[in-house]
C-alpha cells in the first residue's frame, strides 16, 4: 500500500491496525494537507456488518464538532474497499504515553477533562463511545487530547448492530453491564474513562486476567487496589472520583458527564493552588506513616515469635525430659496502636506461640533416648 495513491491521497506509511480497520499516514494530493486514511479490513469487505459499523464510525464522529474528537473530512469507496479520511494527529496514543512513564496528577486530571469533555458532546448527541480505551485516546505534542475510533458507537433510535447478550468493545475497559451483555447507556463510557483514569494514575490497569473470563469475573466480582498502594501523592479527591465512576452498581456512578466535569474542573484548580500542594503533601505523608506502622508492626510480630521461640525451647526441652506435668501459660496481647485493622493480632501472636512450643516439645520427645510415655 505505500507509495499508492487512493483517489486523490497518497499512501506514505502505516500508523496502526485494529479490531476495526488499518489506518495509514496519506497526503492528500489535491489540498496539500497530511491526513490519516481508515480501511476497513479486507477480510471484512464482504461482511454487511461490519461494513455498516464502519460507515457509522463516520457518520457517528462527523455529526460531532468538538476540539477532543479526531475530526473527519469524508467518507470514500476505491477499488471496493471503504474509507474513513480524518484529521492526522501529530502524537501518541494515551496508552504509550502512559507505558513510557508516570504520569504527573496534574497531567492525568487535565487529559481526564478533555475525555470527558469530548464524550460530554457525543453524549449530548446521543452518542454512546462503548470503546474508550487508552489506545483509542491520543495526546498531540501540543498538549491536547483526542478521542479516536467510534467504530463501536450506538446511535439512539438505530438499528443494533450487535446481538442481544453479546459483548462489545475491550475487555479490560468495559463496564459489568457491558461485560454482561446488557444494553448500556452513558454510564458505560464513565466507567471507561473511570478505568482510564486508574491506568493514567497508576501504570496499571483495575481489573486484570489473564483470561477474558478472568478479567470479566474481577469487572464483576472485586474492586480494584487502592491507587496509594501504587504512588502517594494521589489526592484523596481524585481517588474518590475514581472510584465514584468505577461503581458497580451504574445508578451509583456519576449519572451525567457534567458531574464528573465539574469535580475534576475543582480538582485541577486544588491543585494549582499552595493549599492543594500542601494538601497532597499530607496525604503522602499519612500514606508514610501507615506504611512505617505495618512495617514496624510486622517487625515486633516476626521478632516476638523469634523471641518466644528462643525463651520456651529450655522449658520445653526440660518438660520433655521430666516426667512431672508442666505448663506454660501464654497470656493475650492487647492492641495499642488505636487501629482496629491490627486487632486479628491478639489472637494470631498468642496461638502461634502455642504452635510453636507444641512443635518444640514433639521434636524433642523423638530425640534418641528421650522416654516420650511421659513427658507433658
Amino acid at each position: 500500500m505505500i507509495g499508492k495513491i487512493i483517489s486523490h491521497y497518497k499512501i506514505l506509511e502505516k500508523l496502526g491496525e485494529g479490531g476495526m480497520g488499518v489506518v495509514y499516514k496519506a497526503e492528500d494530493t489535491k489540498l496539500k494537507r497530511t491526513v490519516a486514511l481508515k480501511f476497513l479490513p479486507r477480510g471484512l469487505t464482504y461482511d454487511a456488518d461490519a461494513k455498516e459499523r464502519f460507515i457509522q464510525e463516520a457518520r457517528a464522529a462527523a455529526a460531532l464538532n468538538a476540539p477532543n474528537i479526531c475530526i473527519i473530512h469524508e467518507i470514500d469507496e476505491a477499488d471496493g474497499q471503504s474509507f474513513i479520511v480524518m484529521e492526522y494527529i501529530d502524537g501518541q496514543s494515551l496508552r504509550e504515553k502512559t507505558e513510557s512513564g508516570r504520569l504527573e496528577i496534574e497531567d492525568v486530571v487535565d487529559i481526564a477533562i478533555q475525555i470527558a469533555e469530548g464524550l460530554r458532546e457525543a453524549h449530548e448527541n446521543d452518542i454512546v463511545h462503548r470503546d474508550i480505551k487508552s489506545a483509542n485516546i491520543m495526546v498531540t505534542v501540543k498538549g491536547q487530547t483526542k478521542i479516536m475510533d467510534f467504530g463501536l458507537a450506538k446511535l439512539a433510535g438505530q438499528t443494533r448492530l450487535t446481538r442481544e447478550g453479546t459483548t462489545i468493545g475491550t475487555v479490560a475497559y468495559m463496564s459489568p453491564e457491558q461485560a454482561g451483555g446488557e444494553e448500556v447507556d452513558l454510564r458505560t463510557d464513565i466507567w471507561s474513562l473511570g478505568v482510564v483514569m486508574y491506568e493514567m494514575i497508576t501504570g496499571q490497569m483495575p481489573f486484570k486476567g489473564e483470561y477474558e473470563q478472568v478479567a470479566i469475573y474481577s469487572i464483576m466480582n472485586k474492586d480494584p487496589k487502592p491507587m496509594p498502594e501504587y504512588r502517594t501523592d494521589v489526592p484523596l479527591k481524585l481517588e474518590k472520583i475514581v472510584r465514584k465512576a468505577l461503581a458497580k452498581n451504574r445508578d451509583e456512578r456519576y449519572q451525567h458527564m457534567d458531574e464528573i466535569l465539574t469535580e475534576l474542573k475543582l480538582l485541577k484548580k486544588e491543585l494549582k493552588t499552595p493549599a492543594g500542594f500542601q494538601l497532597r503533601k499530607a496525604v503522602a505523608d499519612e500514606f508514610r506513616r501507615k506504611q512505617f506502622k505495618r512495617i514496624s508492626i510486622l517487625l515486633v510480630f516476626v521478632l516476638l515469635v523469634a523471641l518466644g521461640y528462643f525463651l520456651l525451647r529450655p522449658y520445653v526441652f526440660k518438660q520433655a525430659l521430666d516426667s512431672r506435668p508442666k505448663h506454660i501459660a501464654v497470656i493475650s496481647f492487647t492492641n495499642q496502636t488505636g487501629e482496629e485493622e491490627y486487632d486479628y493480632l491478639r489472637e494470631v501472636i498468642p496461638n502461634l506461640l502455642i504452635e510453636t512450643s507444641l512443635q518444640i516439645k514433639t521434636k524433642r520427645r523423638k530425640l534418641p533416648g528421650i522416654n516420650t510415655h511421659h513427658g507433658k
